[in-house]
């Protein structure tokens, strides 16, 4: 079964560390990540936002508890993206254009390419806003 466009979606970091964390609209991630383990969302995520949320969860839990957090996060079912050298050139140009992060910037590269809408609560994707639809959680 092919999941349609609409129901397409890309977790950002931000995402991903609010549900992990339990914090203000971890519920509305929870929600996606039940709908698409039932087959009627198809939720993405660039191994560079993964990169960005592995080293916080190292950073900020310690090296055991972040590698144990993080093999969990790799059974949810979303789909790994991974980089090729056409996204890296993708995220290059939005890093010219807006002042955000690189790894944003990837989230956003990836989110085109899959025609996705980035889920995120990071207001640096306002910036964004006009190129890509954002659902803010």
């Amino acid at each position: 079964m092919t999941v349609p466009e609409k129901n397409r979606k890309l977790l950002d970091s931000h995402a991903v560390l609010k549900f992990l964390g339990k914090e203000r609209g971890f519920e509305a991630v929870g929600q996606l990540l039940r709908r698409a383990a039932d087959g009627d969302l198809h939720l993405l995520m660039s191994e560079i936002n993964l990169g960005e949320v592995y080293y916080i969860l190292l950073r900020t839990q310690g090296e055991a508890a972040g590698e144990e957090i993080f093999s969990s996060l790799l059974l949810l079912p979303v789909e790994r993206v991974a980089t090729d050298f056409e996204l890296v050139l993708s995220a290059a140009k939005l890093k010219a254009e807006f002042p955000v992060s690189y790894a944003d910037c990837f989230a956003v590269a990836t989110a085109l390419r899959y025609q996705a809408a980035v889920v995120t609560g990071d207001p640096e994707f306002k910036r964004f806003e006009r190129c890509v639809a954002i659902q803010w959680v």
